[in-house]
């Protein structure tokens, strides 16, 4: 692969970093401190993370026109743009309100940013490299996610300043990827789609939403359960994000596992894992090998779900890449959005361990979904 495809890469990747390490998953990171800030129960803790994955299915259908209209790279630099306001206003929210607003915002980024990376990475980079490229990039979640853990550890008692450095660090790979994406050469008017309703969407819907309500547990509530219910410290609780991240970035080899065993079989393996995971934290929330094996199967098991998805749209809309993945990645987030308030109301009711079970067993339903391929070709 050549050097601009390279690069291409390597900005989309920290973009993504930014975008959902920082501007949408770290808040389960810091949910126990926001709660304790703010004085938020967890429905209310619920109700304001779906914030972000709520701005996420708005912001998506913008990019899904955009991106055609304005080229990959001014929506992918708009992304980075939007997460680091977002980001800066959860730094300096004075009231849980403003922490809403920059949730939101920032939950805005993800559903900005996924779609001119998929179409830039199906342009520019070589076809025969394609679905390693889209999953590698789509496996920067992990990296943010590491990155964010050890900031959090440092400064979990002066939290606005590690919501600043993340607003740093975003600002500085938006310049990065401005400087990295090529120009765009296949513009149009707008998002034309052949057939927008294909034999598989149905069934790719159907598995993205559940992907989407068994994975809010862990992202919105994991930390608040080995605290709370499991008596961890910082360092135990921010050991556990350090490893989903890493994990997370082992599950960017999805796109190598579809090729080995199948995209169906890669499907149901990545499904059971993440539920797997969640069961595990409800069984032993307060020990730590149970702990980081679960977090490394929660990790590894939804960055590779969310390649798959990836996968399995773009191989759905082979002629519009970024429809298919926004329409994926969109219905994952309406998963979540509709999860996370509903996941909160859950353990207010019946305490942490039984929501975490249902919310799995929820979640490993997506497993009987099996994936159709489109007879559209481009």
């Amino acid at each position: 692969m050549r050097r601009p495809g390279l690069l291409l890469i390597g900005a989309g990747t920290a973009l993504i970093a930014c975008c959902y390490g920082f501007g949408r998953f770290s808040y389960g990171l810091f949910g126990p401190v926001f709660a304790e800030t703010f004085g938020l129960n967890a429905t209310i803790t619920g109700v304001i993370g779906a914030g972000s994955y709520v701005g996420y299915c708005a912001a998506i259908v913008a990019s899904l026109l955009l991106t055609d209209r304005l080229g990959p790279r001014t929506v992918a630099v708009a992304a980075g743009v939007v997460a680091a306001v977002g980001i800066s206003i959860i730094a300096l929210a004075p009231t849980a309100w403003i922490l809403a607003v920059g949730v939101l915002v920032a939950g805005c980024s993800t559903g900005i940013v996924s779609p001119p990376l998929a179409a830039a990475v199906a342009e520019h980079v070589p076809a025969e490299s394609a679905d390693r490229a889209q999953t590698v990039v789509n496996g920067g979640t992990g990296i943010g996610v590491v990155l964010s853990a050890p900031i959090a550890l440092l400064l979990l008692s002066h939290w606005r300043g590690a919501w600043a450095i993340f607003a740093a660090i975003t600002a500085i790979v938006t310049v990065w990827v401005y400087r990295s994406i090529p120009p765009s050469r296949q513009r149009r008017s707008g998002l034309v789609v052949e057939q927008p309703w294909r034999a598989g969407t149905f069934a790719m819907l159907a598995a993205s939403l559940l992907t989407g309500l068994g994975s809010v547990a862990v992202w919105t509530f994991g930390r608040d359960l080995i605290t709370t219910v499991g008596g961890a410290d910082a360092t135990r609780s921010s050991l556990m994000w350090i490893v989903i991240g890493a994990a997370g970035i082992v599950g960017a080899l999805a796109g190598d596992a579809a090729q080995r065993i199948g995209l169906h079989r890669a499907w149901v393996l990545a499904t059971a894992t993440m539920a797997a995971a969640s069961l595990l934290l409800a069984a032993a929330p307060s020990h730590l090998a149970v702990i980081v094996a679960a977090s490394t199967l929660f990790g590894g098991a939804y960055i590779a779900l969310t390649g798959l998805v990836l996968l399995w749209s773009a191989r759905l809309y082979p002629d519009s890449t970024s429809f298919g993945v926004g329409l994926g990645f969109f219905t994952i987030a309406a998963g979540q959005a509709v999860g996370a308030p509903a996941a909160g109301a859950l353990i207010d009711a019946t305490g942490a361990r039984t929501a975490f079970v249902v919310i799995a067993l929820i979640g490993l339903c997506a497993a009987a979904v099996r994936p159709v391929r489109s007879q559209v070709r481009s």
